[in-house]
C-alpha cells in the first residue's frame, strides 16, 4: 500500500509595489527584504536578501515534499536589519487544494498584516507547479540526492590559495584591496580581503566537490573591495582542471587577462572522496553490511593496496546545547565547522536559537592517525566575519567508535571552557600502515588564522614594563634623596659606602656581588616558604577532626 505525496515546485519571482518597514529604511526609503516558507508550522525555506530595493527580484526555485494539500503554505516577508529584530513586513497563504496536477500557475498574493488588514503592503509573484509522488519515488528522490551530495563522484578540487602579485592598483592610493572569487558549476566561493596591498598573502583552502555533469573549468576573478559603492573589478583567469593529474598537488601560476597581475594556487584533484557530507538517514557505516565493506577493506590484509588510502574518519555533528548568546536578541545563528588537517567541512545555519541541531554526518580520508578533529561552533553574521562560540579538538586515537559523547566547548586557545555543550558521535577505522606516519612530519597547515591582538597578553607586557619604570623611578628617587641630604645619616652612610668602593673596587667583585644577591634571595625565599609550613600545620593541628 502506498500512500501518495505531493511536490510543490515554486518559482519566487518578485514583489511589486512593496511597502516598507524598516527602522532604518525611513531614512533611506528602502528595505532588505527576504521570504519565508512554512507548511504546517515548520520553516521549509528561507530566500536570499535583496539589499535596498523596494521592487526586489529573488528568481529562486526550490521543491517541497507536502504530505497534505489541506495544509496551507504560509509565505512570510521580512525586512532584514542588522543588530536588531527583523521587521515583519507582511504574510499570504498560498491553499494547496485549489492548485491542479502538473500545470504550472503565476499567482500573484497580496500581503497583509493581521493586525493592519486595511493597509496596502504590496504582493507577491510566483510560479507554482503541483506534482504527484508515491512515497517510494519521495523517498527515492531524497536519498538519490543526499547521495549525489555525499558521494561525489569525480571527487574533490582542493584549492589554496597562496598569494597575489603584481596586482594593478585601483585605489586612488595606489593600493588596492584585494579579493578572490571562484567558480565551479553552482559552486561558489569568496576569499578574504587584504587591505592595501599589490602583493597579497591569503594562505586560505577550499574544497570544491566535482560532479560528474559538471564542467572541468574553474573560473578564477580578482576584485578590489570598495566600501559604500560597487567593488572594482582587477582581471580573471581560467584553469581547465581536465588537464591536472589526480592525486598530485600542482603550483600553479596563473597570469591575469591583460598582464593585471598573477596568482599563486596550490591545485590537488583527489579521484576519491576525501571529504563528504550528508544526512544521518544516508549514514554508511549504520548500515552493518556497509560497514563490514569498510572494515574489510582497512584489513591487515590488504596493506599494500593503495598506500595511500589508510583510513577513514566520520563524524556525526548531532546538536549543541546552551550556546553563548552572539546577537542582541539573546540568540544566536550557529553553525559548525569541523576540521582534520587541511580538509574543512561546514554544516547549515540554525537560525535564532542557542540549542540547535545539524544532524549531519561528515567523512574525512584519514592521512595520519595522529591528527587532531577539530570542531569550532560560529555564529553567523551576514555583514561581517562569524563570531566564535566555542571549540573541542579530539586527537583521533582518543576517539572510541560509535560512542555519542557530550563536549564542553572552549575558548580559541582550549586553555578553559566556554558557555555551551556539543554532542558529537565518531567513527575511526584505519589499517596499520597508518601509523607510518609516526616517522614521516605531519602535513603543513595551510589555512592560517589571522593574527589578532590579544588584550589579555597586551594588558600583561603593559603591566611588566610599568613595573619595571617604576622601580627604575624608585632608584632613582633614592638616589637623588641621598644626593639632596634629605636624611643626613642615610647620606653619609651612602657616602662612605662609595668612598669604600670606589677605593677597594676589583673586577671580581661585579659577579661577587650577583653571587651575594642571589644568596640573599634564597635566603628570605627558604625564610617565607619555612613560615608558610608552619602556619599550615598549625592550621592542621587547629581543624576539627
Amino acid at each position: 500500500r502506498t500512500h501518495t505525496t505531493f511536490s510543490l515546485r515554486n518559482l519566487l519571482k518578485c514583489v511589486i509595489n512593496f511597502f516598507f518597514r524598516s527602522k532604518c529604511s525611513y531614512v533611506s526609503g528602502t528595505s532588505d527584504p527576504y521570504v519565508k516558507f512554512k507548511i504546517a508550522g515548520k520553516e521549509v525555506f528561507r530566500s536570499k536578501i535583496i539589499h535596498k530595493n523596494l521592487n526586489p527580484i529573488w528568481d529562486e526555485r526550490v521543491c517541497l515534499i507536502v504530505d497534505n494539500l489541506q495544509e496551507p503554505l504560509y509565505i512570510k516577508v521580512f525586512d532584514y536589519d542588522f543588530g536588531l529584530q527583523d521587521d515583519f513586513m507582511g504574510s499570504a497563504y498560498l491553499y494547496l487544494d485549489s492548485l491542479e496536477l502538473q500545470r504550472p500557475l503565476d499567482v500573484r498574493l497580496d500581503l497583509q498584516d493581521p493586525h493592519c488588514p486595511d493597509q496596502d503592503l504590496g504582493s507577491l509573484e510566483l510560479v507554482v507547479t503541483l506534482f504527484q509522488r508515491s512515497t517510494e519515488d519521495r523517498e527515492n528522490l531524497r536519498l538519490s540526492d543526499l547521495h549525489r551530495k555525499s558521494q561525489l563522484g569525480r571527487g574533490i578540487v582542493s584549492i589554496r590559495l597562496l598569494e597575489g602579485r603584481n596586482l594593478i592598483p585601483m585605489d586612488q592610493n595606489g593600493l588596492s584591496d584585494p579579493y578572490v572569487k571562484f567558480k565551479l558549476g553552482p559552486l561558489k566561493y569568496k576569499s578574504k580581503t587584504i587591505p592595501k596591498t599589490l602583493n597579497p598573502q591569503w594562505r586560505e583552502q577550499f574544497d570544491l566537490h566535482l560532479y560528474d555533469e559538471e564542467g572541468g573549468i574553474l573560473e578564477i576573478s580578482v576584485w578590489d573591495k570598495d566600501i559604500g559603492r560597487r567593488d572594482d573589478f582587477i582581471g580573471q583567469c581560467q584553469l581547465d582542471l581536465s588537464k591536472l593529474n589526480r592525486e598530485k598537488t600542482h603550483k600553479m601560476e596563473l597570469e591575469l587577462e591583460e598582464d593585471k597581475g598573477m596568482l599563486v594556487l596550490l591545485v590537488t584533484l583527489t579521484a576519491t572522496v576525501a571529504v563528504s557530507i550528508s544526512d544521518l538517514s544516508v549514514n554508511l557505516l549504520d548500515d552493518p553490511h556497509e560497514r563490514q565493506q569498510i572494515i574489510k577493506r582497512y584489513s591487515p590484509l590488504r596493506w599494500f593496496f593503495n598506500l595511500k588510502d589508510v583510513g577513514i574518519v566520520q563524524v556525526k555533528i548531532l546538536r549543541a546545547e546552551g550556546l553563548m548568546a552572539a546577537d542582541v536578541t539573546g540568540k544566536s545563528d550557529p553553525f559548525c565547522i569541523a576540521e582534520l588537517c587541511n580538509n574543512r567541512l561546514q554544516t547549515h545555519t540554525v537560525y535564532k536559537t542557542l540549542n540547535p541541531e545539524w544532524n549531519k554526518v561528515f567523512t574525512f580520508n584519514m592521512k595520519d592517525i595522529h591528527s587532531v578533529l577539530e570542531i569550532t561552533v560560529y555564529d553567523e553574521d551576514r555583514d561581517r566575519s562569524a563570531d566564535f562560540l566555542g571549540k573541542v579538538a579530539i586527537p583521533l586515537l582518543n576517539i572510541r567508535n560509535s560512542e555519542q559523547k557530550a563536549y564542553v566547548l572552549k575558548n580559541k586557545e582550549l586553555t578553559g571552557p566556554t558557555k555551551g555543550v556539543i554532542f558529537l558521535e565518531a567513527d575511526v577505522i584505519f589499517n596499520v600502515k597508518a601509523s607510518l606516519r609516526t616517522f614521516v612530519p605531519p602535513e603543513q597547515k595551510y589555512i592560517e588564522e589571522e593574527a589578532k591582538v590579544s588584550k589579555q597578553m597586551l594588558q600583561q607586557n603593559f603591566n611588566r614594563v610599568k613595573r619595571c619604570v617604576l622601580f627604575l623611578i624608585n632608584v632613582g628617587s633614592y638616589i637623588n634623596s641621598c644626593f639632596q641630604w634629605e636624611s643626613p645619616r642615610r647620606s653619609l652612610c651612602a657616602f662612605l659606602i662609595f668612598v669604600v668602593g670606589v677605593w677597594n673596587f676589583e673586577i671580581y667583585m661585579v659577579p661577587l656581588s650577583l653571587l651575594l644577591l642571589l644568596a640573599w634571595n634564597y635566603f628570605l625565599l627558604g625564610k617565607e616558604s619555612r613560615e608558610g609550613s608552619v602556619v599550615s600545620v598549625v592550621m592542621d593541628v587547629d581543624s576539627p577532626i
